[in-house]
């Protein structure tokens, strides 16, 4: 099964937000909204909380009226319906009211201090009007009055707890859009180290072959390194670019060396055919391995040396094997960024499922990647 790139999972945004991106889509709890955006916002949690108390009424309701049956009554559901509905009208507008108030304030709920603070002020503004609008429908005695504070304690709780559990969700959210902005921004911390140190090494080739003073293999490496510069260019700017435009760029990459190496530089590249051409990759993943090659075995000696490219797929895992001969003459010094460089973009691109392996064997210095294989959709 193919896998979908991860930056294309990521950015399904929801009416919550768009985590790729860091923008929330919708205005935000406490935002300043307009009077028309004020009231049709009322307008839906007042209707929100109509449903929820329409539904306790119904249970309520039907609750007493199978109990009145067994005792051998004959209720009219209906009146019993209207009874419950009557007696909790006040409670509809309440639940809306206090929603609103715990979305303008939500430091009201940071703390169990904070929390307490707020069901004393509901008991002490609300409770009151709540026993005056009950007694009016029927006799308020102190059990009426235990069951007003059982209401408004339930409805308190209940509310509070949906918006507790709404910032809980939207303070993930913003985690998550900050994690992954940070990590975009290391990403392109490392591009911008990546893309000089490629064009310097590029200006290298060519200014060896000026001191050579062949100036048609000069225009001719000047052109080659135009076409490199544009693919950099561009490719920089992308996440995600296919094994074959990164294989095709380290081709003429190879190339622009050949000029300046001539025949001490061998190349040869297997397994380059198939899903494996297709499958994506971070961009200038493979240049600065194959420019590793170079540095430290055909710029320590005047002999020949050989690079070996060889691409397979096992198991919906893209296997990149890259080796070059060395010699045991003095290394050449480097500040090694290119391979620390790898890592921590394979690492940002695809976590834990992809990895940069390097040994030394049998005269030979070997850099593997396994990134997991995965395509545009």
């Amino acid at each position: 099964m193919q896998k979908m790139r991860p930056e294309m999972q990521e950015s399904r945004c929801d009416e919550a937000g768009c985590p790729g991106d860091g923008r929330r889509r919708g205005p935000r709890p406490g935002a300043l909204y307009s009077p028309a955006m004020r009231a049709l916002h009322f307008l839906r949690v007042l209707g929100a909380s109509a449903l929820a108390w329409s539904a306790i009424c119904l249970t309520g309701a039907m609750s007493s009226y199978g109990a009145l049956l067994q005792r051998g009554a004959n209720p009219s559901f209906g009146e019993l319906l209207g009874s419950w509905i009557g007696a909790h009208g006040l409670m509809v507008v309440f639940s809306a009211v206090l929603y609103l108030a715990l979305q303008r304030w939500p430091q009201a709920l940071a703390s169990p201090r904070g929390i307490g603070r707020a069901y004393l002020l509901v008991l002490l503004l609300f409770l009151p009007l709540e026993c005056l609008f009950s007694a009016q429908l029927q006799k308020m005695s102190l059990s009426g009055l235990f069951v007003e504070l059982t209401w408004t304690t339930f409805t308190f709780v209940t509310v509070a707890g949906i918006r507790i559990w709404q910032l809980q969700r939207a303070r993930e959210t913003d985690n998550l859009s900050l994690r992954l902005e940070l990590e975009r921004q290391r990403l392109a911390a490392l591009r911008g180290q990546l893309e000089p140190h490629f064009l310097f090494n590029a200006l290298n080739a060519v200014s060896a072959l000026v001191r050579m003073d062949d100036k048609g293999a000069t225009l001719t490496a000047v052109s080659r390194l135009s076409g490199l510069l544009r693919y950099a260019q561009s490719a920089s700017a992308r996440d995600w670019v296919t094994l074959a435009e990164e294989l095709q760029f380290v081709r003429d990459y190879l190339s622009l060396q050949s000029m300046r190496y001539g025949e001490r530089l061998r190349v040869a590249i297997e397994g380059d055919s198939g899903a494996v051409l297709s499958a994506d990759c971070p961009p200038l993943l493979l240049q600065p391995l194959v420019e590793n090659a170079l540095r430290h075995d055909l710029d320590c000696h005047d002999g020949e040396g050989d690079i070996l490219l060889r691409f397979a797929e096992q198991g919906g895992v893209l296997h990149i094997h890259i080796s070059n001969s060395v010699r045991e003459t003095a290394p050449n010094p480097g500040l090694g960024m290119g391979l620390r460089n790898i890592e921590a973009r394979l690492r940002l691109a695809c976590g834990s499922g992809a990895a940069l392996r390097t040994a030394r064997a049998g005269g030979r210095f070997v850099a593997e990647i396994h990134m997991p294989m995965y395509f545009a959709a």
